[in-house]
């Protein structure tokens, strides 16, 4: 391994020759605290900027073991240095000058969710690893090494040392991340031990600043809970918190418009994911397998049985093993819920506003027009209750307009002025003096999973396959578009980067058409549980090779993509 005295002259040399020379910097080098990896070069000061990544020993960062001895402790720890390098790069980004990209240090920006990223990853050992970008500066195309000199000998140095040095960092900041992860892991158990599906603590906050801000409203209500659904869980340390406690079963969310009903099922599809201090949704949790379901018109939809809510279509197509290429909202909305079974969804989160009605309801008067035998849908309350007494599924509705829900909901949650009342009795008083929903009948036959897919050789370009992203949007394998606008619990652009090598790892590696989806994810996640990020790589195990704009998606959001991958059909 070179020093970075060597680098320094190499430097020197290449100064004021053509862009490409700045190729001669790949490679290791050996800096005073750390290693330096430069990964790769970019090929004009108007490209995508360069990778690096910084390698330090934990005898260097001099970080105490039990701050990462527990999954969770090491994942809210390595974000809590994510931010503080976030923090300190931008303070130094461009101030290197040049053309195009020059100067610019780049390192993946943190939300408000606690997630495993690329850019930071500790090793069992200690070991630090961050991986950024920078622009080499130029004049033109012209190289100007004395500023990439301030970048690497002058900027980067401060930033490793004021970031990752456990003698910089201030001790209570990192102490508190890591124990907010012990206590939000420690409630998910009990919630489990008690039968809770989620929980909001009283205090909380719901509501977002705006439309385009995740970040809490300043002056919002704080949530508190009804005295009926008030539980008490333990923290680490003998603590107690109160809050709101939703069991396992169906409950149904309602109340005027404006009041905050689509706001808590927002938490609440949110919660499956741990957040940082100061969110507000700190102690929202709910189980980490419920799905959101929505309607979705024009999705694709390949061999999925959708039977027990799609029966005899006019055209006599089959609902146990469909395909679409241009799926209806009831259809696409009945895939959605048999995809998140197969999944392995604990629950299913719905809001009225984003469903398809006839998929949802028929009221009395249209059953009475349309004959049974010739509406082809079974709706969504009449499986209600069979998906949680045959499979284990909860259900949780926001419902605005239609009170039929209320006849077979287990809770019922008024939101009033951002507040939660439990009416459960009140409108299941009132509700007795309407008629019941029958409940259709059970089927036989649990849906079908037995799908197995085949590599596409048309997605290769010259031997290669191509995949990129489009914000938290879409992503594209070779010359496929995978749309993700309404899989709502993507909550990083980096989860759709990560997607992308995972479509681009199952188009080379795993489509085989003898496997199972079910059996494929299986295994791509038990690699992804044992080698982190760099399982989805062609070397495994090669993690200096990894970009540093990956964060992990879910399970279930991995389901989702593969599930609209339209060469599927």
């Amino acid at each position: 391994m070179k020093s970075a005295k060597d680098l320094r002259n190499l430097l020197e040399t290449i100064d004021h020759r053509g862009y490409p020379a700045y190729k001669e910097t790949a490679g290791v080098w050996r800096f005073e605290n750390y290693i330096l990896g430069i990964d790769h070069v970019q090929g004009d000061p108007f490209a995508a900027p360069s990778r690096l990544h910084v390698e330090v020993a934990a005898s260097v960062t001099g970080i105490p073991a039990a701050l990462y001895d527990t999954r969770e402790k090491k994942t809210a720890l390595e974000d809590h240095l994510l931010r503080r390098f976030y923090a300190r790069a931008g303070k130094f980004s461009f101030q290197a000058k040049g053309s195009g990209k020059s100067g610019v240090i780049a390192v993946m920006r943190p939300g408000q969710e606690v997630l495993s990223r690329s850019a930071l990853e500790l090793g069992s050992d200690g070991t630090l690893i961050a991986r950024f970008e920078v622009g080499f500066p130029a004049n033109g195309r012209t190289i100007n090494a004395r500023e990439l000199i301030k970048i690497l000998y002058q900027y980067l140095p401060q930033c490793v040392e004021q970031s990752f040095l456990y003698r910089n960092i201030d001790a209570g900041e990192a102490q508190a991340a890591v124990s907010l992860a012990a206590d939000q892991a420690f409630l998910r158990r009990q919630m489990k031990e008690q039968g809770l599906l989620a929980f909001v603590a009283d205090g909380a906050v719901l509501p977002r600043a705006s439309g385009v801000s995740d970040k809490p409203m300043k002056q919002a209500v704080r949530f508190q809970s009804p005295d009926s659904l008030r539980v008490i869980l333990q923290l680490n340390g003998g603590r107690t918190i109160d809050g709101m406690g939703i069991r396992r079963g169906i409950t149904l969310l309602v109340g005027g418009g404006y009041h905050g009903k689509s706001t808590l099922l927002k938490a609440l599809e949110r919660g499956v994911y741990a957040h940082i201090a100061g969110d507000g949704r700190e102690y929202v949790l709910t189980d980490a397998d419920a799905v959101k379901i929505r309607a979705e018109d024009g999705r694709s939809i390949w061999h999925t049985d959708i039977s027990m809510f799609i029966g005899d279509l006019p055209n006599k197509k089959s609902t146990v093993c469909f395909d679409s290429e241009d799926a209806s909202g009831s259809t696409s909305q009945a895939s959605n819920v048999v995809e998140a079974i197969e999944a392995g969804a604990s629950a299913l989160l719905i809001d009225e506003d984003t469903s398809a009605t006839n998929f949802m309801i028929r009221d009395e008067l249209m059953q009475r027009v349309i004959a049974h035998d010739k509406e082809p849908i079974t709706p969504y309350i009449e499986r209600v209750r069979e998906l949680k007494e045959s499979y284990g599924i909860s259900t949780i509705l926001v419902a605005g307009s239609c009170g039929a829900y209320i006849d077979v909901a287990d809770t019922i949650i008024q939101m009033d002025s951002y507040l939660p009342c439990d009416i459960t009795s009140y409108a299941k008083k009132l509700a007795a003096d309407y008629p019941a929903v029958a409940q259709a009948p059970q089927k036989k036959e649990r849906p079908c999973f037995d799908r197995r897919p085949d590599k596409h050789s048309d997605v290769y370009y010259k031997g290669r396959i191509k995949c990129k992203t489009q914000g938290r949007e879409s992503v594209s394998i070779g010359q496929e578009i995978i749309d993700l606008r309404y899989v709502e619990q993507l909550v990083d652009n980096g989860q759709l980067q990560t997607l992308g090598l995972v479509m681009k790892y199952m188009e080379e590696r795993g489509f085989d058409g003898k496997h199972t989806l079910q059996e494929l994810v299986g295994r791509l996640y038990a690699r992804m549980e044992e080698d982190g990020f760099a399982a989805l790589l062609e070397k495994r195990g090669q993690s200096t090779d990894l970009p540093g704009n990956l964060a992990m998606p879910r399970r279930e959001e991995l389901f989702a993509c593969l599930n609209r991958y339209r060469k599927l059909l």
